[in-house]
């Protein structure tokens, strides 16, 4: 299997909030920066800024800016010594819009010209060489208050194939995150047409997500949160309408502003993916922070959920790859793919084998409860609480442990 790198690190351990829409306009010497800033434009934090990269490092800006309006961002890669980049920052000074942040690229590691650099108005240095990541963080962190409540974790649960239990998974593991990490939680229901979170939660109300997505120049924190029905004291749900008296056909971004306003307001949003290849499910996905794809033991699924993963790795080079779970594993008499085949394919483990387990899952569904309202210590509530540790940043990925049944283990072959 493959090891854990460095972004993944990174990406568990914080959280970027995304940048606004912004113009960046960067001014290299070398190669080496100039691609890294161009592979952090491509991160989905910096999809809302509007970057352009040009060669000549500080010269190059200061004649450039010389009959023209500055960005709201200027990056700077400076390779001669600190006199220097002083005196060609005073240059640039001459012809810079109030308002323009500028971030140095250096590689003098001094605390006397750091604080120069301070003095006269620049926002951050970096060491060279840099990395994607850095980028990224310099100039997202640019436009996060320092007195801003952190960035809310979006974490998108998606099936391989319909039926395969997507959205009960969603829903419980928004309900343990909520109930077991006391962690404020919205979970959320973009089936529109078909979704199932109002039943699960035994929750009927009048509004929700549809209100807001027809809506989009109402929305603000204030309207989105008025749409919310509270299911516990600290998970609310944003619900899908489910009826079928207008059609619901998006553009890759109508959620966009949605996602946006709860991330600000919410520590934890819970998406409950449809399973459909659209702009809007496939945006949704890539700018997600966490990703779980769920999937039944077959060959479609298997297919499905590579193509899935695969993209997912391609689309988001600097995150965390996607997590997946079997579920509904252990059906009497029907030939199944094993877990050793799904990893092999993945090239990961699942975290989570989730047996088929009509009982429990019937009676919670038809009561409008979640698995561990109806039975706490229930093997498949753990692993709902290790799910919502996994998705929130609280654990690592392990490996299916010899908790379960003689016949899961089997499957694991």
């Amino acid at each position: 299997m493959e090891e854990t790198t460095a972004a993944e690190i990174v990406g568990r351990e914080e959280q970027i909030a995304p940048a606004p829409r912004i113009s960046v306009q960067a001014f290299c010497e070398t190669v080496e920066t100039a691609a890294a800033i161009q592979s952090a434009g491509e991160d989905r934090r910096m999809a809302k800024a509007h970057l352009r990269i040009h060669m000549g490092g500080l010269a190059a800006a200061a004649e450039a800016y010389q009959n023209a309006p500055t960005p709201n961002v200027i990056m700077l890669e400076a390779e001669s010594r600190g006199e220097d980049i002083l005196a060609g920052l005073d240059q640039l000074a001459e012809v810079c819009d109030a308002g323009t942040r500028v971030v140095v690229v250096g590689r003098t590691n001094d605390v006397m010209l750091y604080r120069e650099l301070v003095r006269r108005g620049v926002s951050d240095y970096l060491i060279a060489p840099v990395g994607t990541l850095q980028i990224v963080r310099a100039v997202c962190g640019l436009f996060s208050a320092p007195d801003a409540k952190p960035v809310g974790r979006i974490i998108a649960v998606v099936g391989a194939k319909g039926g395969v239990g997507a959205s009960t998974i969603a829903h419980n593991i928004a309900f343990t995150i909520a109930h077991d990490l006391a962690l404020d939680s919205v979970v959320t229901d973009l089936d529109l047409a078909f979704g199932t979170a109002g039943l699960d939660f035994n929750q009927d109300p009048p509004q929700g997500v549809a209100e807001a997505v027809f809506s989009p120049d109402r929305i603000d924190n204030a309207f989105v949160d008025r749409l919310l029905a509270k299911c516990t004291d600290h998970l609310s749900l944003l619900a899908a309408p489910a009826t079928l008296d207008r059609v619901y056909d998006f553009g890759a971004d109508a959620f966009e502003a949605i996602f946006d306003s709860l991330r600000a307001t919410v520590p934890c949003v819970v998406l409950d993916v449809p399973h459909q290849w659209t702009g809007w499910t496939r945006q949704t996905m890539v700018s997600a922070d966490d990703i779980l794809i769920v999937a039944a033991p077959d060959l479609a699924n298997l297919r499905n959920a590579k193509n899935i993963y695969d993209f997912l790795k391609t689309s988001r080079p600097n995150d965390h790859r996607p997590v997946y779970c079997l579920n509904q594993v252990g059906v009497p008499k029907r030939p199944e793919i094993k877990a050793a085949d799904f990893a092999k394919a993945l090239e990961e483990d699942p975290v989570a084998i989730i047996p088929f387990e009509p009982q429990i899952f019937g009676a919670a569904a038809n009561n409008g409860q979640m698995i561990a309202e109806i039975s706490a210590g229930h093997r498949t509530a753990e692993m709902f609480r290790e799910l919502g540790q996994l998705l929130t940043g609280r654990s690592e990925p392990k490996k299916p442990k010899g908790m379960w049944s003689p016949l899961i283990q089997k499957l694991l072959g």
